[in-house]
């Protein structure tokens, strides 16, 4: 295909659907050549006569010139917090005594032929004499620069050591942590035991996100963020699961996450004027499928029945196993998941938002390409997961985008003109409409009843906003004067339907797993917003389209990226890597995907605000006052 011959080449082209022909996203145009191509209805006649065609359909017969759109790409932007204090750890952690990276410096006493104690021995009884290490053990690419090091520095030198204690995958621990021993991970010429530092790393489906942290002070002293270069291979996890069964499609998305990383990571020290082999500890979060790219494990079982993935409580391996560049003998360990759809990123939001350990019944929801719900407190946590699909992320709709410059992030529509006001990040020209702004567009569509319950544009409205476009009816939200790219910005039926499973798929998913423990959403006591998305939420526009339950506005609690913040909390404090695996284990996982209640609840999600209107109160009371008709709660 087109597609795999671009990629050799190194050229970035988009295949969100992974290659599948389903999101047209992949258009580039033949300027000379023979090529042979299937039909779509993702091109229009227009694009087909100009020689457009879809790359991950499209055979080259020979020598071809084609041309590809460039694609601005802008980083998305993080929060930064800046220490412990100040990001509240879950747990009283005294970090400081108790590290699990020691920086440590020795003055030792060179060998002669009265003594000869082999290096790696007397480098062992310094410590003990010094600071009672009794156990040391190093691997051998270690073993293999003690002899020049110890010479070169003089004697004088500083011992890294990772410190035994419980793993985030509990299942190592078959000794005692006093049994274990410190493990060498580095040796540095003088005394460098002034800082240590590590990293703490959110692998999203979307978005990769990278704390570095000073293990000191727990002071968060820079953040990165880019998008996953994954995307390029397929925008949700099950179009990445497809992909990496298509020959060396596993090892080139591996590959694609570690660069992503190693590019913000160099990004970071040079900000920070700071050595990458000073980095000596990674935490990882990230849902089950991202763990296993990350990984190199083959992802295939996770989307088959019975939906099993390899594993939920990874092993720590080394970053020089992994090609990641910080010190090459550094442990990179992973947040354990709870099931195939109900990862690690999960486990470390239930961590850092302190719902495991709260006497209030919570509902926490990260809203994002998959949607992941828990639901309980201190004595119990249930859990599951519904495939919302990339809606909320701009994809899978026609001029939908991520929450970048030039994108709408919120629309308001006047009710009797049907006239768009719309708000843009950076107050720039719009280029499309990231997930808050198609949130807001459907809310305010179907309030002024521009379109119906079921998602119908209403064509017979006196405006010329409502029209046939090549798609099909569309709304335009944009003309193409105001654009940056001149073209209308619209938002499509087919845009609205994706919409509307999106939101339905993630109601029926809390709604299913408050039946199945017996309860309803007024036992809640408190609803937690998490996910960088779930930041930038309307409430008041998310439960007028049925994303979120009707319910009182000051139940709802924004977290932020909660992912990242517990794979901090991993990283600083080493008594929480019992608790995060406890955590983990504790979740009692429903899966939906053959959960005949769940299908059916999702199907009555599939309207505006649902089926029973009855259970969106202020939703009813809005529309009655605009004098829409309803009947017996059901309309």
């Amino acid at each position: 295909m087109l597609s795999d011959v671009a990629r050799l080449a190194g050229i970035d082209l988009a295949t969100p659907c992974g290659g599948e022909g389903r999101c047209g996203r992949c258009k580039v145009r033949i300027e000379m050549g023979e090529v042979a191509t299937r039909q779509t209805p993702h091109l229009t006649t227009n694009e087909a006569e100009q020689g457009i065609v879809l790359a991950c359909q499209t055979v080259v017969k020979g020598d071809t010139i084609i041309f590809v759109e460039p694609r601005p790409v802008t980083a998305p932007q993080v929060e930064i917090w800046t220490t412990a204090e100040r990001i509240a750890l879950p747990i009283k952690c005294e970090w400081r005594h108790n590290p699990r990276i020691r920086k440590i410096y020795l003055e030792m006493e060179p060998p002669s032929l009265a003594d000869n104690t082999n290096d790696f021995d007397r480098l062992r009884q310094a410590l003990t004499h010094q600071e009672q290490i009794k156990q040391l053990g190093a691997d051998l690419p270690i073993l293999r620069i003690i002899a020049h090091t110890l010479r070169a520095a003089d004697w004088r030198v500083t011992a890294v050591l990772e410190m035994p204690g419980l793993e985030l995958n509990d299942n190592e621990n078959l000794f005692p942590p006093d049994e274990r021993g410190a493990r060498l991970i580095g040796l540095l010429p003088g005394n460098r035991s002034g800082n240590s530092l590590g990293v703490a790393v959110d692998i999203g489906t979307t978005t990769i996100v990278i704390y570095l942290v000073d293990l000191i002070s727990g002071k968060v002293l820079d953040t990165a963020s880019a998008y996953n270069a994954q995307i390029s291979c397929g925008e949700d996890i099950i179009s990445r699961i497809i992909y990496a069964q298509r020959g060396d499609g596993l090892s080139h998305l591996q590959r694609l996450a570690i660069k992503t990383i190693n590019e913000l990571l160099t990004e970071l020290a040079g900000r920070n004027r700071l050595q990458l082999g000073e980095i000596n500890e990674m935490i990882v979060a990230g849902n089950t499928t991202m763990i296993h790219l990350f990984l190199g494990i083959p992802p295939r079982y996770i989307r088959e029945e019975p939906y099993i993935p390899t594993i939920t409580h990874p092993p720590a391996v080394t970053a020089g196993e992994l090609g990641i560049t910080i010190n090459p003998h550094a442990s990179i360990q992973c947040m354990p998941a709870v099931g195939s759809y109900v990862g690690g990123d999960i486990t470390a939001g239930v961590i850092s938002s302190g719902l495991f350990q709260s006497e209030r019944l919570s509902l926490f929801i990260d809203i994002g390409t998959n949607g992941e719900i828990v639901l309980g407190n201190a004595d119990w946590l249930a859990t599951c997961a519904c495939s919302a699909g990339p809606a909320f992320e701009g994809g899978g709709v026609r001029h939908g985008m991520r929450a970048s410059s030039g994108a709408i992030d919120e629309i308001w529509i006047n009710g009797r003109t049907y006239e768009p006001t719309y708000r843009v990040i950076g107050n720039v020209p719009p280029r499309g409409i990231c997930g808050s702004g198609l949130i807001s567009a459907l809310a305010e569509m179907f309030i002024t009843g521009i379109v119906d319950k079921g998602g119908r544009l209403q064509r017979e409205l006196n405006t010329p906003r409502v029209r046939i476009g090549e798609y099909g009816p569309e709304y335009v939200i944009a003309w193409a004067p105001e654009t940056a790219h001149t073209q209308d910005i619209v938002l499509t039926e087919t845009d609205i339907n994706n919409l509307i499973r999106a939101k339905g798929a993630i109601y029926a998913g809390f709604s299913i797993l408050l039946r199945y423990v017996g309860l309803n959403m007024e036992d809640v006591k408190e609803i937690l917003i998490g996910g960088a998305f779930g930041q930038h939420l309307n409430v008041e526009k998310a439960i007028q389209i049925g994303l979120l339950p009707d319910v009182p506005w000051d139940k709802f609690k924004y977290l932020g990226n909660t992912s990242i913040l517990g794979a901090y909390t991993a990283l600083l404090c080493r008594d929480m890597r019992k608790v995060v695996s406890d955590v983990a284990r504790r979740m009692t996982y429903l899966e939906l995907s053959a959960n005949n209640a769940f299908m059916d609840e999702y199907t009555s999600c599939l309207f505006l605000p649902h089926t029973n209107i009855e259970a969106f109160p202020s939703v009813e009371r809005l529309l009655r006052e605009r004098g829409q008709s309803l009947v017996a709660g059901k309309y």
